[in-house]
């Protein structure tokens, strides 16, 4: 890993202390990268057990380096597998789940993955390497299902601007780079956009979580993490944009929720108790000393909650 690919983990002490680690426990890192967090978490581990999980090959190999000292399996899935693949290892339940999730600092800087709209590669965006890729959805989507992708995934505003650009472009040669991509977006939105900020970064979000199916993994993931801790235990998230924190609160909230009988019953008949308590009523941000280190922190927020 070069200088520039060096990973350093979001949020690391805050989410450290909010695993509240037991020596003994057994703890799931569903997206284990350079193994960052695995790492800290492990180290703390005496008795207990890592369990990560990651779909890109390249980290997976990566990360067993960083753990050869500790008592670890890693699984080469995505952590929407999660009950299935702990099933086969003999594993019901654990004591943490930690989730750090979007695309990692070595995939958005090895320029080869097509991830990043700053250096010119082959429009890929798969984080396993494998299946349909960001080339497929640029050239084969209806410009309807594009500009869908791009409001909901990217909220981005000037989505029909540049599906029309991509569509007139592919009608002449298949878009095939990061650069050609980045280029076509530039100039279908207001030159006002283009002055403020690269506005490149909505839709290739939206194309990244289209390819990678990142918002039904994180729901599937969710409810599965959560199913699985045991009494105590805490679930660990970590978010880079408001569609994947809006779903982790929606969903913390919904394990949290009692009753949900009509106001007017005057008795509780559907006898549903919270399943689990946050730990933090508001998300946790990086402060000003890891801000000033690591500039991808900058729109983290992490939400912790424990199972009751």
């Amino acid at each position: 890993m070069s200088e520039k690919q060096i990973h350093i983990p979001v949020l690391l002490s805050e989410t450290i202390e909010g695993l509240a680690i037991k020596p003994d426990g057994i703890y799931v890192d569903c997206t284990t990268g350079f193994a960052g967090h695995s790492r800290e978490i492990a180290k703390r581990l005496d008795g207990g057990r890592l369990i990560g999980f990651d779909r890109d090959p390249d980290a997976v190999k990566a990360a067993e380096e960083v753990l050869k000292p500790y008592n670890h399996i890693l699984i080469n899935k995505q952590f929407s597998f999660f009950s299935e693949s702990l099933a086969e290892i003999g594993v019901e339940k654990v004591d943490g789940v930690l989730m750090d999730l979007g695309v990692s600092s070595y995939q958005l800087d090895t320029a080869e993955r097509g991830f990043s709209y700053h250096e010119d590669a082959p429009l890929d965006m798969r984080m396993s390497k494998s299946g349909l890729s960001a080339y497929d959805v640029v050239n084969e989507y209806p410009a309807a299902q594009l500009e869908k992708i791009l409001f909901q995934y990217g909220e981005e505003k000037f989505a029909r601007g540049v599906v029309s650009g991509i569509i007139k472009q592919r009608e002449l040669a298949p878009i095939e780079t990061t650069l050609q991509l980045a280029e076509i977006i530039k100039r279908n939105v207001p030159l006002k956009v283009r002055k403020e900020k690269n506005p490149c970064k909505k839709t290739f979000q939206a194309i990244r979580i289209e390819v990678n199916g990142e918002l039904d993994e994180l729901v599937t993931g969710l409810d599965s993490a959560f199913d699985a801790l045991n009494v105590g235990g805490r679930l660990a998230v970590i978010t880079f944009h408001s569609i994947e924190d809006r779903i982790v609160k929606n969903k913390f909230k919904e394990y949290c929720t009692g009753c949900t009988c009509p106001s007017s019953f005057p008795v509780c008949v559907c006898g549903k108790t919270p399943r689990g308590a946050l730990v933090n009523k508001k998300p946790i941000i990086a402060g000003d000393e890891e801000l000033s280190v690591n500039v991808r922190s900058r729109s983290a927020k992490l939400r912790i909650i424990e199972k009751l």
